[in-house]
């Protein structure tokens, strides 16, 4: 089994450290390089094609939001962004900057590493307090208003339309069947289709789509 090729930016020692430290002792990842900052990173990745990024948000010379734009762009890896700060705005921007993960700082070390495997298997991730966050700041959000935000409504169906919206406002299953009165066996058909049709590999990712506009 190939290990995942990672790469940590992060401008505090302790942190970068640490994550190495977690990660060197596991034979299912290798740690090509550490960086202060989005630049440094970016170069290291230019010179050995890692899987995923761990990358800060903060940072000087070049933060973890430019510096993933950069690397989405030239498509450079899979980026998890790291960071303390529980800021909505922050959260949007990485994830419309291409990210594919977000995750608070104060993780345990098999969380991260199944974040990591989450990310480079190509699953969007993300703490479940952020996505909540999202969730309550989009929840008012009509079609037309997330159609214009990115997410490409064409080709649905009303019915698949609500669907989408409640899965983007937190329903469950059962919740989002006594909402529409339909059976649950139902939505969890059309869910499955929906992702299908997107690409996606699960509910969180349709929410995030939903919301930002961005897989």
């Amino acid at each position: 089994m190939d290990k995942i090729k990672v790469i940590i930016a992060d401008d505090s020692d302790f942190v970068r450290d640490g994550m190495k430290i977690i990660l060197d002792v596991d034979d299912s990842f290798e740690v090509l390089g550490c960086a202060s900052n989005g630049r440094e990173a970016i170069e290291i990745a230019e010179k050995m094609k890692p899987d995923v990024f761990l990358m800060d948000i903060q940072m000087p010379v070049m933060d973890g939001i430019e510096a993933t734009k950069y690397i989405v762009e030239h498509d450079l890896g899979k980026v998890l962004i790291l960071t303390t700060f529980d800021d909505d705005d922050l959260v949007k921007q990485a994830l419309s900057g291409g990210a594919k993960g977000y995750l608070i700082k104060n993780h345990t070390p098999d969380h991260l590493k199944q974040m990591i495997r989450s990310v480079y298997n190509g699953t969007g991730v993300m703490e479940e307090n952020l996505l909540e966050s999202l969730i309550n700041s989009g929840s008012q959000k009509s079609v037309s208003d997330s159609s214009g935000s990115g997410f490409d409504s064409t080709g649905y169906t009303d019915r698949e339309l609500d669907i989408v919206r409640a899965v983007a406002e937190g329903y469950s299953n059962k919740e989002i069947a006594a909402k529409l009165f339909i059976s649950e066996g139902t939505v969890k058909n059309y869910i499955t289709s929906i992702l299908a049709k997107e690409n996606l590999s699960h509910r969180t990712a349709l929410a995030v789509y939903y919301l930002t506009g961005k897989k």
